[in-house]
């Protein structure tokens, strides 16, 4: 239901009907009774010879809500009599969220096991496929055929679907625009781990089977990357020290204690046996 409408300008109410408050206040208090209807709020001339009341809405729920009570009269009649009592929305009122289909509500993670997430015959994602069966062709031939080249599917993904499926998958986590992917050194064009996808989705993207990314069995962009990339090598070029380290690997770290004599240096081409010793 629309919200009701502001009193109009365009038309010149009735005054028979303008004046019948009382009339149209009796005809919401019979449909909702005197507890739920409050005061007058205006009217709107609907036309010629119609105008529509308003009455502020008392019941609990239904803040900002009106009962709308047309009245009119006949040509040439004196008497005004009650054409409809509706309770209507205003502007400001409170209202249920819009109804979205269900198909439209559900998500990707909503489906559970056992659960089942029907396609319609119209889906725009889908067109026919190819399976023989309008060919005149032996039976068994024609399926030998079709499952040899991958078809005998009722349905495949139609254009619009497939462009559908390529722009969701480019935005999602496994496309270009990612940080991950903007700080990556080589694209997944060109890592060992990417799988080509076959059909025009594969001039584009693949699915990644490195176990250690965050992509594994995931699609990905050929623009995308991440620091997994196959040809990514770690050399001596890349270690950089913050500062002095001391190595306590190749260092043995020894108590400090007392000194003793320490025994001359042999005199230059004096053998070691004329020395004396401490």
């Amino acid at each position: 239901m629309t919200p009701a409408p502001s009193r109009s300008r365009s038309r010149k109410a009735d005054a028979a009907c303008v004046d019948a408050v009382d009339l149209a206040r009796s005809a919401a208090v019979e449909t909702a009774g005197a507890g739920q209807v409050g005061d007058h709020a205006g009217y709107d001339a609907e036309d010629e010879r119609v105008v529509t009341h308003y009455f502020e809405c008392t019941a609990l729920g239904y803040r900002g809500w009106r009962w709308s009570v047309t009245v009119t009269r006949a040509s040439r009649a004196k008497v005004v009599t009650v054409d409809e009592c509706v309770l209507l929305p205003a502007p400001d009122a409170v209202l249920a969220p819009p109804w979205v289909p269900w198909d439209e509500r559900v998500e990707p993670g909503d489906l559970g096991p056992g659960d089942l997430l029907p396609t319609a015959d119209d889906d725009p994602r889908l067109v026919p496929g190819y399976t023989g069966a309008d060919e005149d062709l032996d039976p068994d031939a024609s399926r030998t055929v079709t499952e040899e080249l991958g078809l005998g599917r009722v349905r495949v993904l139609s254009p619009w679907g497939r462009d559908d499926a390529a722009d969701r998958w480019r935005e999602g986590v496994g496309g270009p625009d990612t940080e991950i992917a903007r700080a990556a050194p080589f694209p997944c064009e060109t890592c060992g781990f990417l799988v080509p996808l076959g059909g025009a989705l594969g001039r584009v993207f693949g699915v990644c089977a490195n176990e250690r990314t965050p992509f594994d069995g995931h699609v990905v962009a050929h623009d995308h990357g991440c620091g997994a990339h196959s040809e990514v090598r770690i050399g001596h070029s890349l270690l950089t020290l913050s500062g002095p380290v001391f190595d306590t690997l190749s260092h043995e770290l020894v108590a400090h204690g007392p000194i003793g004599p320490v025994a001359p240096e042999p005199a230059d081409g004096a053998p070691d046996e004329e020395l004396g010793h401490a």
